[in-house]
């Protein structure tokens, strides 16, 4: 079958839009007829370079839509599901997945950084030619191909715009305070970046009792939002933020520090304003070959410094709770979304991302 599928050719150009070809299925795979899919600030580190990955590929790993059809051996979806995709559909029997990290599990450690699923085989060809699908999803096309663990069923009466946010930003921010570093109650709570990651974060946060939730960024228009989200207070990043977060922390600093903006100087921070025997959990990130210079003062005194992608999240567990809790008016889906575009517009989305013009954009499709 052919479909349309937004394709980079060349880092740092447009992507085009042209018509892709999925050859067949293994029987393993799940087709999804995509609904809805957003743009994060990964997929734009792809587009610019600085995340390096073998072209031509199909950006996109956030995203939701209906089954189409399913592989001979696949049973926990059908034709017709709803389901928001995962991009870490891990194996469940590698070393890591048996360790309880299953965003290490190797077959996807080893082949989505070449652009294939876990199996090493292409799914997509555009003239004649293998097509690499990114973080296994390639969610910026009408249809995906994914294994069967990277098709999570969601509540019918979940939108798909809001269904795929799950699939990537909210997950994240919602399984560092969860698994990764979880929050305990009264504890202080500091989030430094309030983009989408860092507002589900905030969100999260919030609904395991903190004493406060404090919001970091340079942008004024973002700690408004983080207000809305639930941050009890709002800090202009400069040069004494430290000291403001110390001064609403009877001066030790933040019991849980979340660094969401993906740039040193936020990662430095999040660190030096934590208290001593305080957690930090990096969440973003600088190009891979980037170093992140700390100094050791802010790193002694028992702090626990982790990075982690995905939070830690569970998809077959946590992304129907999530939708659920939507479903239900307690989490905050709809604020995140600043804008939906055709798939025709999506530089436009791509732009308005980079510039820090959206928060999240979303591509629809009919």
């Amino acid at each position: 079958m052919k479909f349309r599928a937004a394709v980079l050719h060349a880092t740092g150009q447009p992507l085009s839009i042209e018509q892709v070809e999925l050859r067949t299925l293994q029987p393993g795979d799940v087709l999804v007829r995509i609904r809805a899919a957003g743009i994060c600030h990964t997929d734009i580190e792809l587009a610019s370079g600085a995340l390096a990955r073998p072209l031509p590929i199909v950006p996109g790993h956030e995203a939701a839509g209906i089954v189409e059809a399913v592989g001979s051996v696949v049973t926990r979806v059908k034709p017709g599901d709803r389901v928001v995709c995962s991009w870490n559909p891990s194996c469940g029997h590698c070393f890591y997945c048996e360790e309880g990290l299953p965003i290490l599990c190797e077959p996807i450690a080893h082949h989505q950084p070449r652009g294939f699923l876990p199996d090493g085989i292409a799914r997509l060809y555009l003239g004649g030619e293998p097509l690499r699908q990114f973080m296994t999803v390639a969610a910026h096309a009408e249809y995906c191909v994914v294994p069967e663990a990277g098709a999570v069923l969601v509540p019918e009466a979940i939108p798909f715009d809001r269904a795929c946010l799950i699939g990537c930003g909210v997950a994240t921010g919602f399984g560092a305070v969860t698994r990764a570093a979880p929050v305990t109650y009264g504890s202080n709570v500091m989030v430094v970046g309030c983009g989408a990651i860092g507002l589900s974060v905030i969100q999260s946060a919030s609904l395991r009792g903190p004493a406060r939730v404090i919001a970091v960024d340079r942008d004024p228009k973002r700690l408004a939002q983080a207000r809305l989200f639930g941050a009890t207070d709002l800090i202009e990043a400069s040069s004494d933020a430290a000291a403001a977060v110390k001064a609403l922390t009877s001066g030790r600093g933040a019991d849980f520090s979340f660094e969401a903006a993906g740039n040193e100087a936020a990662m430095r921070f999040a660190v030096e304003a934590a208290r001593p025997g305080g957690h930090v959990l990096l969440l973003g990130k600088v190009p891979a070959n980037q170093d992140v210079a700390f100094r050791w003062a802010t790193l002694t005194g028992e702090k626990r410094l982790m990075r982690s992608s995905y939070g830690g999240v569970r998809p077959h567990r946590d992304f129907a709770l999530l939708a659920q809790a939507y479903l239900d008016g307690s989490l905050k889906l709809d604020e995140l979304i600043s804008e939906r575009l055709p798939l025709e517009a999506i530089n436009d989305g791509y732009a308005a991302i980079e510039q820090g013009r959206s928060i999240r954009s979303v591509i629809t499709f009919d």
